[in-house]
């Protein structure tokens, strides 16, 4: 494709990626430089291609393969709809699905981000075992979750929470029936219910903390020195917990409400990148 046609972001990355490199090279880890290249060249010569011939004209022209990259802005319409379509299926007609989001408080950003694979794992580990729990205490339900992992906010800051899209209602216990989802002491309210938030807070506050300690003790944590010893993180863990731990849950907005505006929101954080052609 040629430079102008590209979006506002492709076309910067052909044009400015290898004077980057050039003049900042020992700053960009080699994953980001490789990263670079691959979008740099995507859908180009470099890639290779198909040659495609109309039987009628005669009429040739190259298709060029695309990177592949999750990064990248050109594969990632394909890969939404794709998952888009996977999710889709298991949506279950005539009931309500919430969106919950599950948020690490700030001052555990730094431990986050030099623990990324523990540190991530046990963010989606601790959310769903606290929705889990909590439904099946409070409603008697065994439910389910499509969750999706969020590392930044607006301002490109690292900021790990999860979206977690959740039906309002599941099999009972035994498995014999199924139950919606109500609130215990105002069972007539229109307003669609899945559970206690502030519960489901301190049930996610307890979940982490106690994951971070067995990480710690299996010796998979890499900690600043100060923090090293069990105690010394024990009681850092303590003030950390003191502090907000962020669950919002938001119902959908009517009671016969479509979960695919939901779903259509999660899909950008499947295949998207931070910054949009938009925001450039």
């Amino acid at each position: 494709r040629r430079a102008d046609l590209l979006g506002p972001d492709q076309a910067i990355l052909r044009r400015h990626a290898s004077d980057y490199i050039g003049q900042h090279g020992r700053q960009a880890a080699p994953q980001v430089q490789n990263i670079l290249a691959r979008l740099s060249l995507c859908r180009t010569r470099a890639l290779g291609g198909r040659l495609y011939r109309c039987g009628s004209c005669q009429h040739q022209v190259n298709v060029y393969n695309s990177c592949g990259d999750r990064h990248c802005p050109q594969c990632g319409g394909a890969k939404r709809r794709s998952w888009l379509d996977r999710t889709a299926q298991s949506i279950l007609p005539g009931v309500n699905y919430f969106q919950v989001v599950f948020t690490l408080p700030a001052r555990l950003s730094g431990l986050a981000l030099g623990n990324r694979r523990e540190i991530y794992s046990l963010l989606l580990r601790s959310a769903w075992q606290a929705i889990d729990e909590l439904l099946r205490e409070e409603q008697g339900i065994r439910s389910a979750a499509t969750m999706v992992l969020h590392t930044w906010n607006q301002r490109l800051e690292h900021h790990p929470h999860v979206h977690a899209l959740i039906p309002g209602g599941g099999l009972s216990l035994d498995g014999k029936r199924w139950i919606k989802t109500r609130h215990k002491k105002h069972r007539r309210r229109k307003q669609p219910y899945l559970v206690d938030n502030i519960k489901l807070g301190k049930r996610f506050r307890q979940k982490f903390v106690a994951g971070l300690l067995q990480l710690h003790h299996r010796g998979d944590l890499t900690l600043a020195t100060e923090l090293q010893e069990t105690t010394a993180l024990e009681d850092w863990l303590k003030t950390v917990a003191a502090s907000g731990w962020n669950v919002f849950i938001e119902p959908p907005p009517t009671e016969n409400a479509s979960p695919e505006n939901i779903l259509k929101y999660l899909a950008r954080y499947m295949s998207g990148g931070p910054i949009s052609d938009r925001r450039l």
